[in-house]
């Protein structure tokens, strides 16, 4: 929704020391319905992947949502395509991802901006780069936000999207984040707590929105950045989430995730208890039926107070209608590892052996899903998780021996 009137920007912003990927200070918690007693607890690890409770600093994407997308110009570089070509880039397909993604229990509604926003100076003054420089980023975000302000009221809005000019010659694609803020900003008698900046290409990298969005929503990185910048970044999770990787075939949320968030609730977790124990597990991707529950989506094995071991299966609908192998996955969760720390490793079921080398972001992992007849032991623990039948509706039939 446009505001009328222009505001100073002394009198929009209240602080601009922007800190990309930082834990915000303290912040309150929520009790997270839905939570059971396999549910590990939320730590001081930025993203923390503990869900007894939500950091209300983070909007939870269990009701409708409203984004605002404001497109910046810079005065060296005429632009080249329109604000509605960028947004169609972007939308309908994210709003539609995390439509299925909740199983319709969320919906991300997009206010694009209709003309560019006219930034005070030239795209190659902000230094843009992957690890930016938090003063040239705090510029950045101190300048957009105040040209911004006379056409966008920020106070009617759940998300924030600042999309650059994506062929300006200051622009690296590589500077796509979300900015989180120590101090929010205050614009229009809202706080800003943190802004997804957009830096891609037209067009753009498929779901790097979803991606991004997805941190806004205190999910965390899911890669490993190797230390030297060489090698591999998605040997924790190769295809198997969005947060991993938005190049993935089958990157759906993984139902840990989808627990965290709302999208699940307690019955449609199992939390394994001793022994030996029957799982019926529907594949994550699958929508609900009209008027049923979606049935169990997850089993939980606690391993130690802020480790668990979680079951789940994938098959080739929704999301993950790409995924090129179906089955039975399982992963590692750790609360206290942040973001980018391998807070998921998932378990490779077939360790000798690689999929899909001409589609997969990473292979060895392409083929981790247990088929029906396999069996794998967790390393380290006591757990055995064999894939007993999957049912005619494709749920997968799944005993576990703990």
């Amino acid at each position: 929704m446009d505001h009328p009137g222009i505001r100073s920007a002394a009198a929009v912003l209240t602080s601009m020391a922007a800190v990309a990927a930082m834990s915000l200070v303290a912040t309150p918690a929520a009790a997270a319905s839905g939570a059971g007693p396999c549910a590990l607890t939320r730590t001081a690890a930025h993203h923390s992947l503990g869900l007894d409770t939500w950091n209300r600093a983070y909007p939870r994407p269990v009701r409708t949502l409203h984004a605002v997308m404001v497109f910046l110009s810079f005065p060296d570089h005429r632009a080249a395509v329109t604000p509605q070509q960028l947004t169609a880039d972007y939308f309908p397909a994210t709003s539609e991802f995390f439509e299925r993604a909740s199983y319709g229990r969320f919906r991300l509604v997009p206010h694009p901006q209709k003309q560019w926003v006219a930034m005070p100076r030239p795209s190659t003054a902000y230094g843009m780069q992957r690890d930016w420089a938090p003063e040239a980023r705090a510029a950045y975000l101190r300048d957009a936000v105040a040209a911004a302000d006379p056409s966008v009221d920020f106070s009617q809005y759940d998300v924030v999207y600042f999309v650059a000019d994506p062929n300006a010659p200051g622009v690296d694609s590589d500077a796509t984040k979300v900015v989180n803020f120590d101090r929010p900003l205050v614009a229009d008698g809202t706080q800003l707590r943190r802004i997804v900046t957009v830096f891609e290409r037209h067009p753009p990298d498929r779901n790097v929105l979803a991606h991004e969005t997805g941190h806004v929503f205190d999910l965390p990185d899911l890669y490993h950045r190797p230390t030297d910048g060489k090698g591999d970044w998605d040997t924790y999770v190769g295809d198997w989430d969005v947060m991993g990787s938005q190049f993935g075939m089958a990157p759906d949320l993984f139902a840990w995730h989808k627990w965290k968030l709302g999208w699940l609730d307690a019955s449609q977790v199992d939390c394994v208890p001793s022994g030996t124990s029957l799982h019926t597990l529907q594949p994550i991707a699958e929508g609900v039926p009209r008027g049923g529950s979606g049935g169990t989506r997850l089993a939980v094995v606690r391993t130690g107070p802020g480790s668990a071991i979680a079951v789940e299966a994938r098959g080739s609908a929704g999301n993950d209608a790409d995924t090129c192998t179906e089955g039975v996955l399982v992963y590692r969760v750790r609360n206290e590892a942040a973001s980018g720390g391998g807070p998921i490793e998932v378990m490779d079921g077939h360790p000798r052996t690689e999929a899909c080398w001409d589609r997969s972001v990473y292979p060895p992992l392409a083929d981790a899903p247990l088929e029906v007849g396999e069996a794998f032991t967790v390393p380290g623990e006591r757990i055995r998780i064999e894939v007993a039948d999957r049912t005619p509706s494709g749920a997968y039939t799944v005993k576990i021996t703990t």
